[in-house]
């Protein structure tokens, strides 16, 4: 009896939650049972996992072509374990196929199903000797066969954006994508040299560094809170938001606040201004408490639903960064693309739409409403902000353009990065960064202006 590793049967536990739909991988590798694991296992479990995750579609593809019968339902337990040898096979090297294939089948059979466990070996064995597999990838369906991705999806982007755009997208999709850090101080940056973290310049921002080697979670200056973790198009929203409105910026509302990077560099940016960061998770809110503490009764935090809110005319300036699909981010979340269906769309965006009606009510004649999204779909972009203004007259949309080149000229962006955003504006006047174009997520930014 083949014995199963510490990494393997963490991976084996975390894709069946997430399976049954009962958590999140992040959260979950992120958990204790994880975190006590050494690093070679931590490391070879979040592999796993996320790279079980990024290839399901293809995975099962290539099982269901092996069985002999095609259309059988597989017990969750036997689909798993499954996903894990076979991905190990053809998308770890370095794993010796013995491994992947014994340790395969020993899960599924501690889990109950001994006769299963024998079709496991023989079709991973089949995998093994067949190696790689090629697909065509030209059309729109035959790229989400390729990189994995819902067939309806792509067809999407393709539509949107073009098939080399759906094909860029798909690509970032199946990569870790880079750790970004916003970097407020050169001694900092001495003191990550000094503990052996390499670090790119960002692509966009100047205060904005990439992680290329080394374990960032692991140093003083992370763990004191003097450095954090954050996607630089995240960043961007924040800068983008920072100092737009005509008058002195005296209160802002940061209407979805959790997890709060944006709150901080909405705060860094108006350093006399009051904030309102809300959130309706009470979870969330007790951790954004906790990440937001040292401001003290400047930053007030509130549970609250953003779509619901009272204030009229109260703020000068309002972030609506809006809960939504995320498909923005699937390099990150690849589970997204399991759970996500095309009637999800219409219900967020009727959720987008009462936020930022509320966010447009609650600014300042003169003030401006930033609403972004981390997704690449029109119904929750383009289409609410053209819904909300169709009937909120006494707004305007601001390109986005014109804060670009304010940014550029306080030394926010580097001169690169404004001219690469550029090329990003919309006709609109909106600003949508792609997943692959940067190394980071993708995000879709409008900036509206309240004018009675």
């Amino acid at each position: 009896m083949a014995n199963i590793s510490p990494a393997r049967r963490a991976a084996f536990q975390i894709l069946m939650a997430v399976e049954r739909g009962s958590a999140h991988a992040d959260d979950l590798l992120r958990a204790p049972t994880v975190s006590s694991l050494s690093d070679a296992d931590r490391n070879l479990t979040t592999a796993l996992v996320m790279g079980v995750l990024r290839w399901q579609l293809r995975l099962d593809h290539q099982v269901k072509g092996l069985l002999r019968k095609p259309g059988a339902k597989l017990d969750t337990e036997v689909l798993i374990a499954l996903r894990i040898g076979t991905f190990q096979l053809q998308h770890m090297d370095r794993i010796p196929a013995h491994a992947a294939i014994d340790e395969s089948v020993e899960l599924a059979r501690q889990a109950g199903h001994h006769y299963a466990s024998r079709m496991v070996n023989s079709v991973l064995r089949k995998l093994a000797a067949a190696g790689s597999t090629e697909f065509p990838k030209e059309t729109a369906g035959e790229l989400a066969m390729e990189w994995a991705h819902p067939a309806w999806m792509v067809e999407r982007w393709a539509k949107f954006y073009g098939i080399e755009a759906a094909r860029m997208i798909c690509r970032y999709g199946q990569s870790q994508p880079a750790q970004s850090v916003r970097v407020k101080e050169a001694a900092v940056e001495e003191e990550f040299a000094q503990a052996g973290i390499v670090l790119d310049p960002g692509e966009l921002l100047a205060a904005a560094r990439i992680v290329v080697s080394g374990d960032i979670a692991a140093t003083a200056a992370f763990l004191e809170g003097r450095v954090r973790l954050q996607d630089e198009g995240s960043q961007l929203v924040a800068e983008l938001a920072g100092g737009y409105p005509k008058q002195k910026v005296e209160k802002i509302l940061d209407a979805c606040a959790a997890p709060g990077g944006k709150t901080l560099i909405l705060a860094e940016r108006n350093p006399g201004a009051r904030i309102v960061a809300c959130e309706r998770s009470p979870q969330r809110l007790a951790a954004l408490r906790n990440r937001l503490a040292a401001f003290g009764a400047r930053i007030e935090c509130r549970l609250a639903d953003a779509s619901a809110l009272e204030e009229e005319s109260e703020f000068d300036l309002v972030l609506a960064d809006v809960p939504c699909s995320g498909t923005g981010t699937l390099g990150r979340n690849p589970e997204i693309r399991h759970r996500l269906a095309l009637e999800d769309f219409p219900r967020q965006a009727e959720r987008q739409e009462g936020i930022f009606e509320a966010a447009l009510r609650a600014v300042r004649p003169g003030g401006c409403v930033v609403y972004s999204t981390c997704s690449l779909e029109p119904e929750e972009n383009e289409d609410v902000v053209a819904s909300v203004l169709k009937r909120t007259p006494n707004s305007k949309v601001i390109p986005v353009l014109n804060r670009l080149v304010q940014l550029r000229s306080a030394g926010v962006l580097t001169e690169s990065g404004a001219e690469r955003l550029r090329q990003c504006l919309t006709p609109e006047g909106y600003l949508r960064l792609m997943p692959g174009a940067f190394r980071g997520d993708g995000f879709f930014i409008a900036m509206v202006e309240r004018t009675s």
